[in-house]
């Protein structure tokens, strides 16, 4: 992980972009990427979704997102195993196995 925002910042900071990557504007950018990879999909299967798009609007997710949790210090190994650990708390095997409902459903 730190080999990857290490070099995201390398590169924001090679073009003087730190001005711009404040959180609100991170979040935005986030949500426009999000988007983006959606459009890869619109009015198609998931089968006939061009690959190479999905893997670069999936970078730019994941880009912004680093960027994000690094702009306010966020371990992202540590938030994504604690959002895993509540999730098991909220959707137990035996109730949420094979089911799509929200866990105030189960």
């Amino acid at each position: 992980m730190n080999e990857i925002i290490d070099a995201l910042k390398q590169f924001r900071d090679e073009r003087d972009w730190k001005q711009f990557h404040n959180p609100k504007d991170l979040s935005l950018a986030l949500s426009i990427e999000a988007s983006e990879l959606l459009e890869v999909f619109l009015w198609k299967s998931a089968e006939e979704a061009d690959l190479q798009k999905v893997r670069e609007e999936l970078a730019d997710v994941f880009a912004f997102a680093f960027l994000l949790a690094d702009a306010y210090q966020l371990d992202v190994k540590e938030i994504i195993l604690g959002k895993i650990a509540r999730n098991k708390e909220k959707y137990p095997v035996d109730k949420a196995r094979g089911s799509a409902k929200k866990y105030t459903e189960l």
